[in-house]
């Protein structure tokens, strides 16, 4: 190679590439001299100090750390420079040299030093094999030290450099972390609101049972200020408040996720304003402002919401209400902020006793019992149950629209209705004013998903079983001494033992990253998806003993839904925080629709939603048609959350609202009539609920037997405890022993019912019409499903 042409290719190399270059170009150019040895000197002398800044933090979750592709180089329009510096590279004789490198014990220390676990070091180094391998031409840099470990001119260890800044190029995680540890620290959270810390509050909390008057006193105060703010954590609550506070003579606006509602009709703000207390202002001052339910602030997925209006709200006195299982961790954060608390206790009004004996039998119901189940299921079973003795009930679950919830209410209290038991979730626990005499636990188990995502039963807490209990015998009732006990004789030593141990201190409060911190984030990852960047946050976070970071499995699972869209990481975030149901495909896959709608720049406008949603909706004639109209009220709430961050995208709120009304109207008409609905779901085989509610109430009370003698911790569903019990449990079919079990669920068994009469249907076909192909057969239309 001529001079002139080495300068050239010289040149044409970045500046802080040349000095690097230097003795190794001229190792180039006097090939004929033999090697120059010790060209870039050893990795010691290069790498003199390690550049893993963590300190004392904890070591990160180096699994949540996804691999970026870096892509081999192809040709390059300029040739392949570093082959015309020194010569071409022996592929063999490459794969030898990284191969080494990789079984260096040093290499791989000296890796750890810089954030490479095994894993990561594995990873990096497949990654940083295949890019050289498969590269058609190299960066001059990297080639020249190929070229001279080949000949002896440098050692393998010089090949850390180039092989680390590939692993941050796949790992940038690793180039930034000092900077994620501290966009991350969420310790001293009270430091987040300066306008709250710019004044000197007074704290009051206001600590009783349920039916014991403490939110009542704390609303005489805020509706006695000149301006107040009430922060609650249902939409019925929030409600409940606006409309007593008005009516009060005290103007009131309402803010909820889904709903603004100005008492003004000029648009003009009140000076109090009932909201849910995820919407509460932490910049609006205020005379007085009330957070109800406290306790929550342990809630794993909510809490963050009650701390943050604990420690923001700019009020000069806030009244908490809640259980005084709060009171220590209210009094610790309220002295990181140098704000003393003021505890009011509170006893209950009216009396409450556990009974002696079980109810046992469904005849045994009197006007006044409210039985309080934990499944749909059991629902219905026990609601047909009741119709069948002749005896009318109002149902109420957590899943029905508040309109409903209060309508089922209002026939239960109405003293004229014909309609005197209640039949209900523990939905009844909060929010609604019932006349209720007795509550009857159908069971005091309560299924639920572990962290692993497998279905298991445990016992009701002594918090929730206060909670529902306490709804018996209110002082605003007809009814002033309240009764409980349970379905089952064996189940009633397992709920006085419940009711009779003190409530756990809460230990900590929640928070939640803001849209700002995950921006930051986004920053230094740029190529990370939004899921995994939450992942990522968690892990490297920080947070003070008497916090915790709350569960953010529902922001993941949508940012997962909605990753391919080509979202704005702002506009992804916010549709990630949207409330919705998981549970209900037709809910996440409007969200869907709605993310796909929005990046496409198409407004979705109230006849677009009227034609998605099918509009307008026949009344349900089974339970199935119930639930897919419950499913369409959601994503209606879904509509309404949306419109008030994208007005301009979701335009017709008002309208979509009245829609959301009369939809709401036709399932109070279903519900009214469900016992009718799940008499025709039975006839249908839609539900089975004479043998799952008999096994169901079998398994749980064998459970809570277990569970009162031995002590032990949750069951899972599929464990042996929860096998069919008896001499007849052979005789039962499979599909109630796999739901027994917990391996299958009656919405599983419903699917796999249409897929094989569809799978029957296209085989009659194909037998009968000789010559169609399965394709011709598949594109013919459908009839609509008579169901």
């Amino acid at each position: 190679m001529s001079l002139p042409r080495c300068a050239l290719l010289w040149a044409r190399l970045p500046a802080g590439r040349q000095a690097g270059h230097r003795a190794a170009v001229c190792s180039a150019l006097r090939a004929n001299a033999g090697p120059f040895p010790g060209a870039l000197g050893r990795v010691p002398a290069i790498a003199c100090a390690s550049s893993s800044a963590s300190g004392g933090s904890k070591a990160p979750n180096t699994s949540l750390f996804v691999p970026l592709t870096v892509k081999p180089q192809g040709p390059s329009a300029d040739g392949d420079v570093g082959a015309e510096l020194t010569r071409p590279l022996d592929k063999n004789e490459v794969k030898k040299i990284l191969d080494k490198f990789y079984k260096r014990k040093e290499i791989q220390k000296l890796s750890a030093d810089y954030g490479l676990d095994a894993r990561l070091f594995h990873q990096a180094f497949i990654s940083f094999r295949n890019y050289i391998m498969q590269s058609h031409s190299l960066d001059v840099d990297i080639h020249i030290i190929l070229n001279d470990i080949c000949f002896s001119a440098a050692h393998v260890d010089d090949l850390f450099p180039f092989f680390l800044r590939h692993a941050k190029q796949i790992f940038p995680v690793l180039e930034c972390k000092d900077d994620l540890r501290k966009i991350s620290d969420l310790r001293i959270p009270p430091n987040w609101y300066p306008e709250a810390r710019a004044i000197h509050r007074k704290i009051i909390f206001h600590s009783g049972p349920t039916n014991s008057g403490k939110t009542y006193h704390a609303i005489q105060k805020y509706l006695s200020a000149k301006s107040g703010v009430y922060c609650g954590p249902l939409k019925l609550l929030a409600h409940e408040i606006f409309e007593k506070s008005n009516a009060a003579g005290v103007p009131c606006d309402l803010v909820t996720g889904e709903e603004r509602v100005t008492v003004d009709l000029g648009g003009k703000q009140a000076a109090h304003v009932a909201c849910t207390v995820e919407m509460c202002s932490v910049t609006t001052p205020y005379e007085v402002a009330v957070i109800d339910e406290i306790q929550m602030i342990k809630d794993p997925a909510r809490g963050w919401a009650w701390t943050r209006a604990l420690l923001g709200l700019c009020a000069e006195e806030i009244h908490l209400c809640g259980e005084s299982a709060a009171i220590d961790l209210v009094t610790e954060l309220m002295y990181t902020t140098g704000e003393d608390v003021e505890v009011r206790t509170y006893k209950r009004l009216t009396p409450i006793s556990v009974l002696d004996h079980a109810l046992e039998s469904l005849d045994n119901l009197r006007p006044g019992d409210c039985i309080v189940c934990f499944s749909k299921n059991d629902i219905y079973s026990v609601s047909r149950q009741i119709e069948i003795r002749g005896l009318e009930s109002a149902v109420i679950y957590g899943s029905l629209p508040p309109g409903t919830k209060l309508a089922q209410a209002k026939k239960f209290n109405d003293p004229d209705d014909p309609c005197k038991i209640l039949v209900a979730t523990d939905a009844i626990g909060m929010g609604l004013n019932l006349s209720i005499r007795r509550i009857i636990f159908y069971s005091l188990m309560k299924p639920s998903i572990n962290e692993k995502g497998e279905k298991e039963i445990e016992p009701i807490t002594t918090s929730q079983a206060l909670q529902i209990a306490g709804r018996a015998g209110r002082f605003s009732s007809k009814f002033k001494e309240g009764e409980v006990t349970t379905m089952n004789r064996e189940d009633l030593s397992l709920l006085k033992e419940i009711l009779n141990r003190p409530v756990d201190p809460i230990k900590a409060a929640g928070l939640h990253p803001t849209a700002e911190q995950i921006e930051m984030f986004a920053y230094h990852l740029p190529d990370t998806t939004l899921s995994n960047l939450i992942d990522i946050f968690v892990d490297f976070s920080q947070v003070d003993g008497q916090y915790f970071v709350c569960n953010m499995d529902d922001f993941k699972f949508s940012a997962e839904l909605i990753q391919h869209i080509p979202l704005s990481l702002r506009v992804r975030y916010v549709f990630c925080t949207a409330p919705i149901n998981k549970k209900q495909p037709f809910v996440c896959s409007s969200l869907l629709q709605f993310a796909r709608q929005y990046s496409r720049n198409e407004p979705l406008t109230f006849s677009w939603l009227r034609r998605y949603i099918k509009w307008p909706l026949l009344p349900p004639k089974n339970i199935k048609d119930l639930m897919d109209l419950e499913a369409v009220h959601d994503v209606l709430d879904l509509y309404l959350w949306l419109s008030y961050r994208f007005l301009d995208m979701f335009p017709d709120a008002s309208l979509v609202r009245d829609l959301q009304k009369e939809l709401d109207g036709i399932i109070q008409d279903g519900v009214h009539n469900i016992t009718k609905l799940i008499k025709i779901s039975e006839t249908h085989k839609l539900l089975n609920l004479q043998n799952l509610s008999a096994e169901s109430q079998s398994r749980l009370s064998a459970a809570a037997k277990s569970q009162s003698r031995r002590n032990r911790g949750p069951k899972a569903l599929g464990s042996k405890a929860a096998e069919p019990l008896g001499p007849d449990a052979e005789e039962k079919s499979l599909a109630s022993r796999l739901v027994q079990q917990g391996l299958l669920t009656v919405d599983m068994l419903k699917q796999l019912e249409r897929e094989w009469m569809t799978q029957q249907t296209e085989q009659g076909k194909g037998r009968l019409e000789t010559g169609t192909s399965l394709k011709g057969t598949r594109r013919k239309k459908k009839e609509p499903d008579s169901d």
